[in-house]
């Protein structure tokens, strides 16, 4: 069994990590971080757990952690880890971090998008960013620190990722209209997230400015081999769950002068995606929806094209504290361990 850590675990993305590692058949936790809750009992914060989780919530002592565990999950704010990761704890165990503290290569980009000085630029470089379906090969036994990519991020990515490695579209005309549940704030109490300013609404925020662009740009930036710079803009939508991304490029015309057709995106899409168990291409004209997914670490995907504009629009769908979050993080845990990717995550997604 793999012994784990969470740190965090009394946040959303925390206690999805719980729900899926409680009925991992190969993992057990064996430390409920949270500075929060420090000796409450954990099913008390979150009654679905009653009967079932009976430890109580310990701190977040990572050195101490470290030695009692295989791998060690950080679902916590920005900088924490950066703040307290040494080389000793990385020798005791594997640390997944979910939050964004290595998941860029230029530490000058991270304290320009999230305002704060790096604690730990060492560990950049050999952090792998754990976005499963492109790092697989890098994620190994070997591997230390996984950075657990962001969850629009996750979703843009994969939307897009194999049309512009092949060349089908520009990367630099790319727009990405981006929709998340309240879940994606976190659970801490915020004016905006009040359900009074969020019931019979929907808004933008963070326009121009969401910090998880340079996210998107680096990773789609080394599938067309330069420099991506696009336009991303994130929407708070009244649900609890999910993510939907609507992105929007010019089609590069091939060599003869016409556009790529549907019959060449679809076999791009089909040819990159044939063995990944979590990201389903969907049949020409069904388009992605949320509800699909809900619960689950599937990300469905789609496209149409507008002859008339000479552009494509891309879809992708995604549970954002699954697939955006906890159940990315298990895959990266499963394939450092060995274990079959879908270990633990063969969940049927939630309707209605």
């Amino acid at each position: 069994m793999i012994k784990v850590g969470i740190i965090g675990s009394t946040g959303y993305a925390g206690a999805e990590l719980v729900r899926l590692l409680t009925a991992h058949p190969q993992a057990e936790i064996v430390w409920y971080g949270s500075r929060s809750y420090t000796g409450t009992p954990y099913a008390s914060v979150y009654g679905n757990f009653f009967e079932i989780v009976d430890q109580k919530c310990l701190d977040d002592n990572l050195p101490e952690l470290a030695r009692q565990v295989d791998v060690i999950f950080t679902a916590t704010p920005q900088g924490y880890l950066a703040g307290v990761i040494t080389e000793e704890i990385l020798r005791n165990a594997k640390v997944i971090d979910l939050s964004a503290d290595f998941r860029m290569k230029d530490v000058k980009v991270y304290e320009k998008w999230y305002g704060i000085e790096h604690k730990a630029p060492q560990f950049i470089a050999e952090a792998v960013y754990g976005l499963c379906e492109i790092n697989r090969a890098i994620t190994t036994p070997e591997t230390r620190l996984v950075a657990n990519p962001g969850c629009y991020t996750t979703c843009s990515i994969l939307t897009a990722y194999p049309l512009v490695k092949a060349g089908l579209i520009d990367p630099s005309t790319l727009i990405v209209d981006a929709k998340s549940g309240t879940s994606g704030a976190g659970r801490g109490a915020k004016l905006p997230n009040l359900f009074c300013e969020v019931n019979e609404n929907i808004k933008a925020y963070a326009v121009a400015t969401h910090r998880h662009t340079p996210e998107i740009e680096e990773q789609l930036g080394y599938a067309a081999g330069k420099e991506v710079v696009i336009n991303f803009t994130p929407h708070l939508v009244p649900m609890n769950r999910g993510i939907l991304a609507t992105e929007y490029a010019s089609l590069v015309p091939k060599a003869d002068g016409n556009l790529p057709t549907d019959d060449e995106i679809r076999a791009c899409y089909e040819e990159f995606y044939s063995k990944e168990r979590f990201v389903r291409v969907l049949p020409a004209g069904v388009l992605p929806e949320t509800k699909w997914v809900e619960g689950s670490n599937y990300t469905d995907i789609n496209f149409v094209t507008d002859p008339r504009t000479g552009r494509i629009v891309m879809m992708g769908a995604l549970d954002n504290l699954v697939k955006g979050a906890a159940g990315q993080a298990v895959q990266n845990m499963n394939l450092i361990f060995g274990l079959p990717e879908s270990t633990g995550l063969e969940i049927v997604p939630l309707f209605p």
